[in-house]
């Protein structure tokens, strides 16, 4: 089948006084795979539920394709899902789990295990089939659990933070045969997580949500290079907080050095705090130096130092490992902003709900 475009709108959902969609608006294209991110209570999970229909929506309306489904029952909607718990039918084999949704629909028995057999194949487990879910570890309980998702045939496949309760190495391994799977088929996908490495790797578009709205929605390179608000700058990725002064001319003074502003639009002139990727920190070991190395972490390609500036705030830098070679906790350093544009974020008010740099002890390597 054709993969179909999926259109949320102007949606709205409240539980109290709480707004966990506040005027939604999600567009994504037929066969594309759309992360979403964003803190607790932001409302990336009650989106991918509305669109299931399993929460009703106070307003708005959801199209896949040409077909209005605001008001369609879940089992309606053409859709899979794989949910964080593997949901897996304890008295039921691998297959018969997989071929689970084919015999509700009335599927014949030889057509429901040869489709049964052709996922499980898919996912990479077919010698399983006659396994019952107590014998399969947790990654091979959730590629069954996704091969039951898939069964069906669905237009659409909504993926609740499938990769959660796994440990790293198999939520590693599993996340990139979704990926694979997901451009194998050409499935139009939702994938809500709380990960941003699993977001970034895996997704065509990323969206960051904040109180129930999208701050941002974009491939994963405009992201995490260019984001669109402070809020989407420091939650994605790490970003320093930088004392620093804005000038009538649209340039910023931080450590020392005039940089241009990222977007002109998004201060006023007066005391800012400025947001900088580690990457795009400069550092020069100096005797005169007016900055502490406190911790230094290695990364094998890259060493990462965390430093103490001359005004107490702390910073961290990321460094190619062969430049960071000789520095060591304890030297004094030079540190500075690359002559790239910066995003500045208000010296009152920053990004709610986002962690500043974190504190570093006096000294130590890691």
């Amino acid at each position: 089948m054709s993969a179909l475009g999926v259109r949320m709108l102007g949606m709205r959902r409240s539980f109290g006084a709480v707004h966990a969609l506040d005027g939604l608006d999600l567009v994504i294209e037929p066969g594309e795979f759309i992360a979403l991110l964003g803190p607790s209570g932001c409302g990336k999970t009650t989106a991918l539920r509305v669109l299931a229909g399993f929460e009703t929506a106070d307003a708005g309306t959801i199209r896949v394709g040409d077909k209005d489904i605001t008001g369609l029952a879940p089992n309606k909607r053409d859709m899979g899902m794989v949910f964080q718990a593997f949901s897996l039918f304890p008295n039921l084999t691998a297959a018969d789990n997989v071929a689970f949704g084919l015999r509700v629909r009335g599927v014949d028995g030889g057509a429901r295990r040869k489709r049964a057999a052709d996922l499980l194949e898919l996912v990479g487990l077919g010698p399983v089939g006659k396994r019952y879910p107590h014998q399969l570890s947790g990654g091979q309980q959730q590629r069954v659990a996704l091969a039951r998702a898939l069964a069906i045939e669905p237009r659409v496949l909504l993926l609740d933070e499938p990769l959660s309760a796994l440990d790293a190495q198999v939520r590693v391994q599993l996340r990139d045969e979704i990926r694979r799977i997901q451009q194998r088929l050409g499935i139009t996908t939702l994938f809500v997580t709380h990960d941003q490495g699993e977001a970034l790797s895996v997704a065509d578009r990323v969206g960051v949500m904040k109180a129930g709205r999208l701050e941002q929605l974009a491939d994963p390179d405009t992201l995490y290079h260019r984001p669109a608000t402070p809020f989407v700058g420091e939650f994605v990725g790490t970003m320093n907080r930088l004392p620093g002064v804005l000038g009538a001319d649209g340039t910023v003074r931080v450590l020392g050095a005039d940089r241009p502003l990222a977007d002109a639009s998004q201060a006023t002139p007066g005391a800012v705090v400025v947001l900088v990727r580690p990457e795009a920190m400069t550092l020069k070991a100096s005797d005169q130096g007016g900055a502490l190395v406190v911790v230094r972490t290695f990364h094998g390609a890259l060493t990462r130092l965390a430093v103490r500036l001359g005004d107490g705030d702390e910073a961290l830098v990321d460094l190619p490992s062969p430049q960071a070679a000789g520095i060591k906790p304890g030297d004094t350093v030079t540190v500075g902003v690359g002559e790239g544009p910066v995003l500045v974020a208000d010296s009152v008010e920053g990004p709610a709900a986002v962690p500043q740099s974190a504190k570093v002890p006096a000294h130590g390597d890691v």
